[in-house]
């Protein structure tokens, strides 16, 4: 069956990319273009690969976690000692 219409990609060969190591929707397409094109392909490649064991998925869900005890850093909230209100006017 084809995922990818607009470069002829199936499903197996997606898998087979997978099984090389691709994890990511991106890595898929640098592999085959899938997903490259019109991106109506984008959500069955990510169906597709799932949540299963990659080894690069699990360090970047673990560089995603908040460090403990920094409230700014887990809002994302940066603070730059350079701006000042009374220069915003």
């Amino acid at each position: 069956m084809y995922v990818c219409s607009c470069f002829g990609v199936t499903e197996q060969q997606v898998k087979q990319h997978a099984d090389a190591g691709a994890c990511t929707p991106r890595q898929i397409a640098s592999a085959c273009k899938a997903g490259t094109d019109c991106g109506g392909c984008v959500r069955r490649i990510q169906a597709l690969l799932g949540r299963g064991d990659c080894p690069r998925r699990e360090l970047l869900d673990q560089k995603q976690e908040p460090v403990a005890g920094s409230v700014g850093a887990a809002a994302g909230v940066t603070a730059s000692p350079d701006i000042r209100l009374s220069d915003a006017a």
